[in-house]
């Protein structure tokens, strides 16, 4: 669905991140957690190409964003105030999927990467657990909000300025260690680096969950094959290749490819 909305409100949360609320009613009604909104921020020429952003909220019809300012368009998405209208794509991509009745669900996430599992805590009606890794606490997101909901927050910072000092791949591992025998079921979101690490941790463990897997997006509807990612095939030789915008960006755990 295409739609044109009108900025709400753009805000700074902290440093370089920002968080947007878009005017989108007919959006909000149908999106789902780990799906994504494709955004023209301006018509300019330099602009052509969309910007994908994870939904991070939808709530009293405004679709809400969280950014990190990184380059010429997202600088020029934290400039714009409340009236100015960016075109919006979306709801598009495979959305996580609820957990099973009595099964815990465990967020985990690397810096802005939180922005993708949030609304998970509107519409899983389990309460569960929150983790996050990032470079510094400078880095470290939506912790606030997370609580809000009721899940157990745990923090680690490659630095060490907050929580645990090192990834949040160690937190994983020492929940598994410390509830050996809860049902848990994972819902990953950040870098690709940290996401592999993950799935390794996870198999090893025989845990089940899914991935979101947002490599960058051109088209965002499968049409020009810039986001492929690997996953398993039953064919020769194992693997295939999945458009992150249309097959994902959510992929079951045991189908990702392992690097």
């Amino acid at each position: 669905m295409m739609k044109n909305g009108e900025i709400i409100e753009n805000q700074r949360l902290k440093g370089d991140y920002f968080k947007v609320r878009f005017y989108a009613p007919q959006i909000c009604e149908t999106a789902r957690a780990g799906q994504f909104v494709h955004v023209r921020i301006t018509p300019r020429g330099d602009r052509i190409l969309r910007r994908p952003f994870s939904i991070y909220n939808c709530e009293n019809d405004a679709l809400e964003v969280v950014y990190k300012v990184v380059g010429g368009g997202t600088k020029e998405l934290s400039e714009l105030s409340p009236g100015n209208v960016c075109n919006l794509l979306g709801p598009l991509g495979v959305s996580f999927s609820d957990p099973l009745p009595g099964v815990i669900p465990v967020l985990v996430a690397g810096g802005y990467g939180a922005a993708a599992t949030y609304l998970l805590t509107k519409q899983v009606s389990q309460r569960g657990i929150f983790l996050i890794g990032a470079r510094s606490k400078s880095d470290v997101l939506l912790t606030d909000e997370y609580q809000k909901e009721k899940y157990e927050v745990r923090v680690a910072t490659d630095d060490g300025s907050e929580g645990h000092c090192g990834f949040v791949t160690d937190l994983v591992a020492q929940l598994l260690k410390e509830k050996p025998d809860e049902k848990f079921f994972f819902y990953g979101c950040g870098p690709h680096p940290m996401l592999m690490a993950l799935a390794k941790l996870l198999r090893a463990n025989r845990q089940k969950g899914e991935l979101s897997i947002d490599h960058l997006m051109c088209c965002g509807i499968g049409a020009c094959f810039a986001c492929v990612v690997k996953v398993k095939a039953d064919t020769l030789p194992g693997w295939t290749f999945a458009r992150a915008c249309v097959d994902g960006p959510v992929f079951n755990l045991d189908s990702v490819y392992v690097e």
